[in-house]
């Protein structure tokens, strides 16, 4: 397995949980500066016009490009972040298939980074695009993270 996929359940678990596991969000990729997420759509995903959701694009790009900047270097620790901002260009229609949804960090410091993304169809469409800041919370800073005291808590 390529190192840069998530490689243990912890891992992917600790990065998605509730809201995301309800969407069906998975991370497929995940590595210092970038992470990857990816969503099967199915219709519980769909709106009036047969499209996914805007709000399902939006969660996709928040998780992405959040986790961008919360990768953690150790095993069994994990990062915690919020959300400060997140803009979101819708650009085309998906309404069968898988989306990935990708995010980059950008910039920032040990507090407070930015991250862009995008997320695509199947064959390569852009679907939409976006750009966040977000803040690392207490502990989060360093790429080391801090032991996750209880497994059941939420990532974010």
């Amino acid at each position: 397995m390529n190192p840069s996929q998530v490689d243990t359940p912890d891992t992917s678990q600790q990065a998605l949980m509730g809201y995301h596991e309800l969407l069906g969000m998975r991370v497929v990729e995940w590595q210092q500066d970038r992470a990857v997420v990816e969503l099967t759509i199915e219709p519980k995903h769909l709106n009036r016009s047969g499209n996914v959701h805007g709000g399902v694009l939006a969660s996709m790009l928040d998780s992405a490009l959040s986790l961008a900047g919360l990768h953690c270097d150790v095993p069994g620790n994990i990062r915690r972040g919020m959300t400060l901002s997140l803009t979101t260009t819708f650009v085309g229609p998906a309404r069968q298939g898988v989306l990935r949804a990708t995010g980059t960090l950008r910039g920032g410091g040990q507090k407070t980074y930015m991250t862009s993304g995008e997320i695509v169809d199947e064959q390569g469409n852009l679907v939409a695009m976006g750009e966040g800041a977000f803040r690392r919370r207490s502990g989060s800073e360093s790429s080391e993270g801090f032991p996750q005291s209880n497994p059941g808590e939420p990532a974010e």
